[in-house]
């Protein structure tokens, strides 16, 4: 690489040198050129890339005009840029070209404005055209300066926030003075109130602050937090040791299987209902009959779903009960005016026909009545305990129209 200026005519002995010289660099024998940075320049570089042109060659050594020559500019954090801002006077009254064809703005075109899109632009109505915005040369500012979020800041401003936050504290401080006043002046009260009464009555008050079991409770707030079991009852765990019973879940504290199961004793003495009599309980059933409901119906090809449509899944359960509630009763309806028997309908339920009565009857020990009317026994037409030839066997032979005494025979 030459150090000869571009325009500088070389001669033949400056030539013969500068020869000499790169090849004795190429071959490792003189140390390699450097430029004005003190950075080693790589003597196999071809020439027509390591010389700079001659307008704009200033006869130095190196290859800084293979880069883009960008002169960055630095600046202060005090340096405000105006974001948004508008230039100081009137709008414009008539539209120009090139301008805006939403707001009528000369700084942007339509593509990158940032009002409301008009349903008629200020290129066509001609109305509201917006001021031009100051537009700030960032040209050479660094990455940093350019996207700056607290540039123009001012530390100051906050200065108010500061203040707002002591005048609260200052009333928080007024106010738990004049409360702490009230309830000493109020203390003082009662102390003298208490003075007057019996000393023998020692004992008022003496239950005030404590605590119920199962419960958190302060006597000075009046707040009571329910625990999730009073200490005096057994844990659900320590029902049944026997790894193999029903399992207990720590983490919700909750024992849904029956932990008597298999131990022989009765629901009567058992001392723990398990969790799972919630499921079927409450809405539960409904629900779980629902969800019957909306199967049966998917399999038949219609769109009911529990969870994505449950208002319109309950409306087609009641309209579905509705109609089969019709069905029943109009088809007992139709039975009842083909056959009849409308009256054995309107009659009292069995329960009370056959339910208990004022009647009183005494029997002795060998069950003999003794006091009362003992309940008459229905008797048929036929002869009862009536035995022929001492048998204890009958048959009933209806295919002969024969007398009734005729009807009974001995059975061989």
């Amino acid at each position: 690489m030459s150090t000869v200026q571009a325009n500088q005519k070389m001669t033949r002995e400056q030539y013969r040198k500068h020869q000499e010289l790169d090849a004795a660099r190429k071959a490792g024998t003189a140390p390699p050129e450097q430029d004005e940075d003190g950075r080693m320049i790589n003597p196999h570089i071809p020439e027509y890339i390591s010389k700079a042109p001659w307008y704009i060659s200033d006869g130095k050594a190196g290859l800084k005009h293979q880069k883009a020559q960008k002169e960055t500019i630095k600046t202060g954090m005090d340096v405000w840029h105006h974001r948004g801002a508008r230039v100081k006077g009137p709008a414009s009254q008539k539209f120009k070209k090139g301008a805006c064809e939403n707001c009528g703005a000369m700084t942007h075109k339509k593509s990158d404005c940032m009002e409301r899109p008009r349903g008629k632009g200020a290129k066509w109505t001609g109305e509201d055209i917006q001021k031009d915005e100051v537009v700030v040369n960032l040209d050479g500012l660094e990455f940093e300066v350019k996207r700056d979020r607290w540039n123009g800041y001012d530390n100051s401003d906050y200065q108010e926030v500061v203040d707002e936050f002591a005048r609260v504290d200052k009333m928080k401080l007024e106010i738990k003075a004049k409360e702490v006043a009230d309830e000493m002046t109020q203390k003082n009260v009662v102390d003298d109130e208490d003075a007057e009464i019996d000393p023998d009555s020692e004992m008022i008050g003496y239950t005030e602050g404590a605590s119920m079991p199962g419960q958190a409770y302060d006597a000075k707030k009046r707040i009571t937090v329910r625990n999730l079991r009073i200490r005096e009852d057994t844990a659900k765990y320590l029902r049944n040791l026997d790894p193999k019973s029903a399992h207990y879940d720590p983490k919700t504290r909750s024992m849904r299987g029956n932990p008597y199961a298999g131990s022989g004793k009765l629901q009567e003495e058992r001392e723990y209902i398990p969790e799972n009599f919630i499921r079927y309980t409450g809405d539960a059933k409904k629900v779980a009959a629902m969800q019957l409901f909306a199967w049966n119906k998917s399999e038949r090809g219609e769109n009911v779903h529990v969870q994505a449509l449950p208002t319109a899944t309950e409306s087609l359960l009641k309209t579905e009960r509705t109609h089969v509630d019709e069905a029943k009763e109009k088809e007992q309806q139709s039975i009842i005016e083909r056959y009849g028997g409308a009256k054995y309908l309107d009659a009292p339920p069995q329960e009370l026909l056959l339910g208990q009565t004022e009647h009183y009857v005494e029997y002795d020990r060998s069950g003999n009545v003794v006091k009362g009317q003992a309940k008459a026994i229905a008797k048929t037409k036929f002869a009862e305990d009536k035995h022929f030839n001492n048998s204890m066997l009958f048959y009933f032979d209806f295919s002969t129209t024969i007398s009734h005494a005729d009807h009974m025979m001995p059975f061989a």
